[in-house]
């Protein structure tokens, strides 16, 4: 059949398919707008109480300039496959039209779930998809994911709204497709040369007004990165639709794996940060290694016979201050932080914001990098020079990991075991009972923990509690916690979205408090010698207000306790994070000139050598704490208001991280060969 065959009928077909194509695009522009508007009425708390209307106005025509692409992107598949293939094959015209219709009906259900789902995922990350979080989840257990999203999440009701808008959407479509279309202009019917002239012309300039956001040029247009121009953090998160979120998380993965994500991974410095680590210019080789190799300066205490890092599920330092006292849910760590034995420091940071990536730093000792370290197939295959485990081996420990989940969860078995520990238990291991869907409870992890100690030799255990994590399956009453009188005073603080949820995940931070209390006690009567690091994996999911501070958010405490531990152990409230706690811990317990490797120095140097901890999101010294990737600064509790020089103590913190971002994602990605250290593109 000729293409142009029965011109006529071919351009007016083409005709209607186009403005079939424009009211589905419209009606996705429309979708994912009004839903914008929706979630900003919603959790209007969210919005600083000093934004004005003029901001949040500009939220929402960033906003819709950004959804033009939405819609244009969802609305392009049906015009290539259909509108075009109807105008090449006109046999398909039936069939085209049910395909439109199960597609557009198709989209709409994903945009209702993905809008649906926003709300939980805000109120627990104070951020719209991101790719961290995001990615978090896909290396969960599905099963686990599901049941954790119906217990505390609401998948099953969430699901039955967004099935319902579907339905709706599905009759809204089929009236818009079937309503009256109008015919093409004789002029054109008659000149289809003419028509494809003018056709193309406009699509043209409507392909690239939708593209660049409602402008003509690259310089004028708008994408996600350039999107958050309010002074709301919670504004510039709407300004993203739930696709664009989804679209940043697409992008951020692919550009970390080649180290172009703008995050301060600079693979083209990497010989540079790697003489900065060394502390040396002398070292010039293709070897990584040596450059990383640091020798203990001789032990602050005695070798303990049994070391335990305890890594608490959600461990959040902001319970601990003096204007949250009253909940009295950090009595027990903090009792311990007041002995003559125990030292403490509140300038503290995890490795991410996410229980995985606290895994990768204390099992590899790489910081966080947005690389997912656990599931790179190096690690599989090979340990890393900082890896934890096989440098407590070579002091003579074992180093055995006990986790209260599943042990296949996130490749967390065969990680730790090919980076050195002797053995990795979760709970089916331990024959201790499933309580909900992601293992057992906090009791169970130290009781088995406790009957093992009897028979082993010195051993270091990193233990990874899980209690404190949805779907908050303790029954606390039982326990010994007054849930109603947490209750009253969650009620009674501010700016708080569920007070009644809030009180339940905070008895949940209160029986791990508990349980790794009344372990330490019972160890240290035992065995007293022994030395015990206790912090929490991440801090973000359990905040008290819907505007938390930067610290109330962020922010993990550490403990070290035990024998020989005095309070003048480290610097007073020495900063640090998890990927500090390997060499710390060497300084304090290695032998003089022993080698062991590091990324980042010691926080025993104090921080004038190392003043900062910090993450995916955050940095904090002494003083303050502040964003990575923005100019936002605050105080820590402790520090006078003013009381800090905001650009120093920036310089502090960024005079390291982009050389450990670098060298952590060279290792994970490249290994310790930098023969291919000058090549423009990752491997």
């Amino acid at each position: 059949m000729s293409l142009f065959k029965n011109n006529e009928s071919r351009l007016q077909t083409f005709w209607a398919n186009i403005q079939m194509d424009l009211r589905f695009f419209f009606f996705i522009l429309i979708l994912v707008c009004l839903y914008r508007v929706i979630f900003m009425g919603i959790m209007h708390a969210y919005i600083s109480s000093d934004t004005g209307a003029g901001e949040i106005l500009l939220a929402n025509w960033m906003g819709l300039r950004l959804s033009l692409k939405t819609a244009g992107g969802t609305a392009l598949l049906p015009f290539v496959f259909l509108t075009l293939g109807t105008f090449l094959f006109p046999c398909f015209k039936k069939a085209a039209g049910k395909i439109r219709l199960f597609y557009g009906t198709l989209a709409s259900f994903v945009f209702h779930l993905l809008f649906i789902a926003r709300f939980p995922f805000y109120d627990q990350f104070h951020t719209t998809y991101n790719a961290q979080q995001v990615m978090a989840g896909t290396n969960e257990k599905f099963g686990s994911v599901i049941m954790m999203m119906i217990q505390d999440y609401g998948l099953i009701w969430r699901m039955g709204i967004a099935l319902v808008l579907t339905v709706l959407c599905f009759f809204l479509l089929r009236f818009l497709f079937r309503a009256r279309i109008s015919s093409l202009p004789y002029v054109f019917s008659k000149r289809p040369a003419l028509f494809a002239a003018g056709f193309l012309v406009v699509f043209a300039a409507a392909f690239i007004f939708v593209r660049f956001g409602g402008s003509f040029t690259f310089g004028r247009g708008i994408n996600w990165e350039s999107a958050g121009v309010t002074s709301d953090d919670f504004l510039n998160e709407c300004v993203l639709d739930d696709a664009q979120a989804m679209y940043r998380v697409k992008t951020v993965r692919q550009k970390m794996k080649t180290g172009q994500a703008g995050t301060f991974v600079e693979r083209d410095k990497i010989r540079e940060y790697a003489k900065f680590v060394a502390g040396h210019e002398e070292e010039n080789g293709n070897d990584l290694k040596p450059y990383l190799a640091r020798k203990a300066k001789g032990p602050h205490i005695e070798k303990p016979q049994h070391i335990f890092i305890i890594l608490e599920e959600s461990g959040m330092s902001w319970p601990m201050l003096d204007k949250y006292k009253d909940l009295h849910i950090a009595d027990g760590i903090m009792s311990l932080m007041k002995a003559p034995n125990g030292y403490e420091t509140h300038a503290f940071m995890p490795n991410g914001e996410y229980t995985s990536v606290a895994f990768d730093g204390i099992i590899s000792g790489l910081s966080e990098m947005r690389v997912a370290v656990n599931l790179q197939p190096r690690s599989i295959r090979d340990p890393y020079p900082t890896a934890f485990g096989i440098q407590m081996k070579k002091l003579g420990y074992n180093v055995d990991f006990w986790y209260g989940g599943n042990p296949a969860w996130a490749s967390m078995k065969p990680f730790s075991l090919a980076q050195g520990f002797d053995n990795f238990y979760g709970y089916t291991d331990m024959g201790a009972p499933k309580v909900n869907t992601f293992g057992t409870d906090d009791r169970s992890i130290f009781a088995a923990l406790s009957e093992h100690l009897a028979s082993e030799p010195p051993t270091v255990h990193v233990i990874k509690t899980v209690s404190n994590h949805p779907p908050y399956s303790i029954d606390l009453e039982a326990e010994g916690f007054d849930l109603a009188r947490a209750k009253e005073i969650t009620r009674s603080m501010p700016d708080v979205e569920n007070p009644d949820q809030l009180a339940k995940e905070l008895g949940h931070y209160w029986y791990t408090d508990k349980v790794v209390t009344e372990f330490i006690k019972e160890t240290e009567k035992k065995y007293p010698n022994s030395l015990f690091l206790v912090t929490g994996d991440h801090a973000v999911r359990t905040d008290p207000s819907r505007h938390p501070t930067l610290y109330e958010h962020q922010a993990v405490p550490l403990l070290i306790y035990g024998a020989g531990v005095t309070k003048d152990l480290l610097p007073e409230n020495a900063p640090g994070g998890l990927t500090s706690l390997l060499p710390t811990l060497m300084e304090l317990i290695a032998p003089k000139d022993f080698v062991y490797y590091s990324i980042l120095p010691s926080m025993t140097e104090g921080p004038d050598v190392f003043g900062a901890g910090f993450n995916t999101s955050c940095f904090l010294t002494q003083n303050a704490m502040g964003a990575i990737d923005r100019d936002q600064m605050e105080a820590l509790p402790w520090t006078p208001a003013g009381g800090f020089d905001a650009a120093a103590e920036r310089a502090k913190a960024m005079k390291w991280i982009p050389a450990a971002r670098t060298i952590s994602w060279w290792l994970a990605v490249h290994g310790t060969s930098l023969d291919d250290a000058d090549t423009s593109t990752g491997e």
